[in-house]
């Protein structure tokens, strides 16, 4: 099954008094690989900027540096983005995790598999016996690495709350796993840092999900959010393997209804916006996501609200 899906991201600064200079990075443009085709994909600035380029990072994605070389009140970056998806080809089987893990460790006549980078400790999410202890009731000896990460996502679900205010951008993993709550985000650490505790390689994956409104209502513009999920690492004995998204948020595989943005070890490496300001002591930030069928969405041109309005 495919979907053309549009996704609309808006941030949105207020800043008292006022930013003197800025320079800021965004990971807003989609990734065009793993079934998913970036078929168009705009980038706003207001104000304009003095400069905007755009680069790839050391895992793929694109990110887009811009600067604001005179003073302003307000920051409002909106990124339009119409993307193809596919169902992605799920293997059947996989090795045991502990042959898995074996398999990225280093050896010296062993080929080398980038997908090791992701077993280490990152910012966010260190290894740690905390999560090692967590993971073990769904790694039982000789278990296949799929069927084990895949007990490990309904685990998780089960057992945390999803709750938007027990945490924030900057809460560590560990803490997440001892409160047993927290937001997509949080999840999505907890078990980075239980796969890469047993030594096992994982990716966190930000992007988007399609959510559907109530029957017999509208779909709201603005009204749905960001997201994240993991990407885990199926090894196989003839060479390089594959990657496989668990989202323990929503306890399911990643399927035609999400958009990848990027991939990273954890959130600081994905961020969609972060910078430099000097000035604007005090700041309000709105932030409005939509994602629908492509079909679903005023067409680009449409009159908007802006913020005099």
């Amino acid at each position: 099954m495919t979907m053309l899906l549009r996704v609309e991201h808006e941030t949105s600064y207020e800043y008292v008094p006022m930013v003197r200079t800025a320079q800021h990075m965004a990971h807003l443009k989609p990734a065009d690989r793993d079934g998913q085709k970036l078929l168009r994909h705009e980038l706003a600035i207001a104000p304009e900027p003095a400069q905007c380029t755009e680069s790839i990072d050391v895992f793929g994605n694109t990110r887009s540096f811009f600067s604001l070389e005179y003073a302003h009140d307000f920051l409002q970056v909106r990124a339009e983005s119409l993307v193809a998806t596919a169902a992605r080809a799920q293997p059947a089987d996989s090795l045991p995790w502990e042959d898995a893990a074996e398999s990225m460790r280093y050896h010296r006549t062993a080929l080398y598999d980038p997908a090791a980078e992701f077993a280490f400790a990152s910012p966010y999410v260190p290894r740690d016996d905390a999560f090692a202890e967590y993971a073990r009731a769904s790694f039982a000896p000789g278990r296949p690495l799929l069927d084990a990460a895949r007990a490990l996502m309904h685990r998780i679900h089960a057992d945390f709350e999803y709750e938007t205010t027990a945490t924030d951008v900057n809460t560590p993993a560990l803490e997440a796993l001892a409160l047993r709550k927290g937001v997509c985000q949080d999840l999505a650490h907890v078990m980075l840092g239980c796969l890469r505790s047993l030594g096992l390689p994982a990716r966190y994956v930000s992007g988007y999900l399609l959510t559907e409104p109530a029957p017999g209502r509208p779909r709201l513009l603005g009204s749905d959010a960001s997201h994240a999920w993991v990407g885990v690492y199926l090894p196989t004995p003839q060479g390089r393997g594959s990657w496989v998204d668990l989202d323990p948020t929503n306890e399911r595989l990643a399927g035609e209804d999400y958009v990848t943005l990027a991939i990273g070890r954890d959130y600081s490496d994905v961020s969609p916006m972060r910078g430099v300001i000097h000035g604007g002591a005090n700041h309000s930030l709105r932030v409005a996501v939509t994602v629908a069928p492509a079909e679903q969405v005023a067409a680009p041109g449409t009159p908007r609200k802006t913020r005099d309005e």
